[in-house]
Formats: C-alpha cells, sequence, structure tokens
C-alpha cells in the first residue's frame, strides 16, 4: 500500500513532504533548535515516513542540496585559509587516521553482536560516504541494503547527538574566518553558478564520487584561493539547500525500515555512539597540543556525513575550512582505500579466531 499511494500521486507526495519539510524547518528555527533547515525536515519527514506516509523526495533535490553546501563552503578557502590548514596538516591527518581506527572497531561490534559478514560488518561501520560504502560493499560481497540501513541509521544519530552537545556547550561563533565573499553580488553571482556546476560537471566526467559537492568545492575553493572576485551564495539558496538534503535523508525511512533487522540496526546505533565516544575522547586529548577549539576538533572528527558536518560548522560556525578539509580527506581516503582496508581487516578478524 506504500509503494502504491506513491506510485498514485508521485508530484502530491514530493510536495507534502517539501511542506512538511519548511514547516518543521521554521518550527525547529522558531524553538532555537540547532541546525533548524536540516534537523526540522529530517525528523518531521523521517517519521512521517515511518508513520506510513509515502513522503517522496523532490527528484534531483539531495544533489541541488548538496551542490549549495559546496559551493558556500568553497568561498571559505582563501589563500589565508589555507595557510593556516597547511599550519594545522598534522591535526588534520590524525583526526583521519582516528576515523579508519574508529570504523574498524565499529566494525568488530557490528560483526561480533550481529553475526552478519565481515564484509558488511565492515562497510557498515565505517564512516565513509554512505552511497560509496554501499557500492564497495556490493563489490566485496557484502550485503548493500543493510550497510545502506547502517549508514542512513548513522547520519541520523550523529545529527541528533553532535550539534545539540555543541550548543549545550556554548559552542557557537568561534570562527576565526571568513569566506572570500560576503555579500551577494549579482554582476559576479552568474561566475559564482558557473564555476560550481563546472566543478559538478568536471568531476562527474572524472568519475569521481560526491560530485555534487565536491566538485563545486573544489572549483570555488580554486577561484577564492586565486582571490578572484566573487559573490556570496544567497542565505535562502544554502536553507534551501539543507531543507532539500535533510528531507532526502529523512525519505529514506520506511515503515519496514526498523522491522527489516531490529538487531542489527540497534547494533548499529551502538556503535555510532561508540564512535562518537572515542572520537570525542580523541580530540580532547588532541586539543591539549594544538591551538584550536576542542568544539572545532570534535566537528572534524565526528563519524558523520561529510555535507551534513561541514554545513553544521558552517552554521555553527566552528572552523568551516578545518572540519571541511578533514572530512573531504577523510571520504577520499576511505573511497580509495577502502578495499583495502577491507582485506586486513579479514585478516584481523582470522588472528582473533571470529
Amino acid at each position: 500500500m506504500f509503494q502504491t499511494l506513491a506510485r498514485k500521486a508521485p508530484v502530491g507526495w514530493v510536495l507534502a513532504a517539501l511542506l512538511l519539510a519548511l514547516g518543521a524547518a521554521l518550527g525547529a528555527e522558531h524553538l532555537h533548535l540547532p541546525l533548524p533547515w536540516m534537523i526540522g525536515p529530517l525528523f518531521s519527514v523521517a517519521a512521517a515516513r515511518t508513520a506510513g506516509l509515502p513522503l517522496l523526495a523532490a527528484p534531483g533535490g539531495r544533489q541541488a542540496g548538496l551542490w549549495a553546501i559546496g559551493t558556500a563552503l568553497g568561498l571559505y578557502f582563501t589563500p589565508e585559509v589555507l595557510g593556516h590548514l597547511g599550519d594545522n596538516l598534522l591535526p588534520v591527518l590524525s583526526m583521519a587516521a582516528c576515523a579508519v581506527g574508529v570504523g574498524v572497531l565499529s566494525a568488530l561490534v557490528i560483526r561480533r553482536w550481529t553475526g552478519v559478514g565481515a564484509e558488511t560488518a565492515f562497510f557498515a561501520g565505517l564512516p565513509g560516504g554512505a552511497s560509496e560504502m554501499v557500492v564497495l560493499a556490493e563489490r566485496q560481497g557484502g550485503a548493500p541494503d543493510r550497510v545502506a540501513a547502517a549508514h542512513a541509521l548513522r547520519v541520523m544519530v550523529v545529527v541528533s547527538v553532535v550539534p545539540f552537545v555543541l550548543q549545550h556547550w556554548g559552542a557557537v561563533g568561534v570562527e576565526v574566518f571568513s569566506g572570500s565573499a560576503r555579500a551577494v553580488d549579482p554582476a559576479r553571482l552568474p561566475l559564482l553558478v558557473g564555476a560550481a556546476l563546472a566543478g559538478v560537471m568536471l568531476l562527474h566526467r572524472l568519475r569521481i564520487a560526491n560530485a555534487w559537492v565536491l566538485g563545486p568545492l573544489l572549483c570555488v575553493g580554486a577561484l577564492a584561493a586565486l582571490q578572484v572576485p566573487l559573490s556570496a551564495l544567497p542565505a535562502w539558496a544554502v536553507s534551501a539547500g539543507q531543507l532539500l538534503l535533510g528531507t532526502a535523508l529523512g525519505c529514506r525511512f520506511s515503515p519496514e525500515f526498523f522491522r527489516a533487522a531490529p538487531r542489527f540496526l540497534a547494533v548499529s546505533a551502538a556503535s555510532t555512539l561508540l564512535a562518537l565516544i572515542l572520537s570525542a575522547a580523541f580530540v580532547a586529548a588532541l586539543g591539549r597540543f594544538v591551538p584550536i577549539p576542542v568544539s572545532s576538533l570534535a566537528l572534524a572528527a565526528s563519524p558523520g556525513g561529510m555535507a551534513e558536518m561541514c554545513v553544521t560548522a558552517k552554521v555553527m560556525h566552528l572552523a568551516v575550512p578545518l572540519v571541511t578539509a578533514t572530512h573531504v580527506l577523510r571520504v577520499v581516503l576511505f573511497t580509495v582505500w577502502a578495499p583495502h582496508m577491507c582485506g586486513l581487516f579479514l585478516r584481523l578478524l582470522r588472528v582473533l579466531g571470529r
């Protein structure tokens, strides 16, 4: 019945999802919740979908949301920021390495307490890009449906916990860098949009994953680094991008989601919480040695999705370039080396007798 209703009136259910998401975003903003334009749509749409409403994400909405976020983030990569990142390269590399260790421990927990195949456990526990991990899991003989469910739940858990914890600690407004363009300039806005779209096309042609966020980030970032005068992206576009992304994430849930493999999902959620605790412990230690606020380090090391964590950094003004660089490096590292790391994981299991 769920799918039948959606097929009969797809446009209506898309509009219903967007209206619900908009109302939830405005309500979350009124309540001063962190990341209201993403958290409001994500939870409201996910709840409605789980309750049985066949809401649908707008076709291309997720890609449009990623494009807006990538474009806005690219404006931060000025020469000053790149110099700052160069000075802090070791912390960035160490946080990316920490993500590997945390991912392996999460995979061990999933493997031990669910009994799924080793390949499924590995790619379900690794905090990489969700779509890339699903594809790689299928290539390595894992169960793509379980991996996709684990990552959808991981993103929801992290987005549920991290912004609220940071807001509770008062970790808002400590960003020391700003974008290369602070105001919308109608004369220069076409250059910004054109560069961002060119980045998408370039990465698509090169068959690089995450093209809709990495393409604008790289091309706009290159122009910002070269100090080419650009316009800022309108604030409404960034908010709309968050709304579209939150709606798309919420639409991954359904009435069958939690009934399909409740034990697997429960253990996946627990492993995500464990990953958050271990990452927090790591950055608490790292913060003693680097002159970077622990709140910014925590967001950079968080096992959330790249787009979600980077837009959290932007909204909460928490070292956007550092967070972005760390998550981009982690996605690249996992996408390129995950198959090799999976082989090492299988050897580890044999050593442990599992």
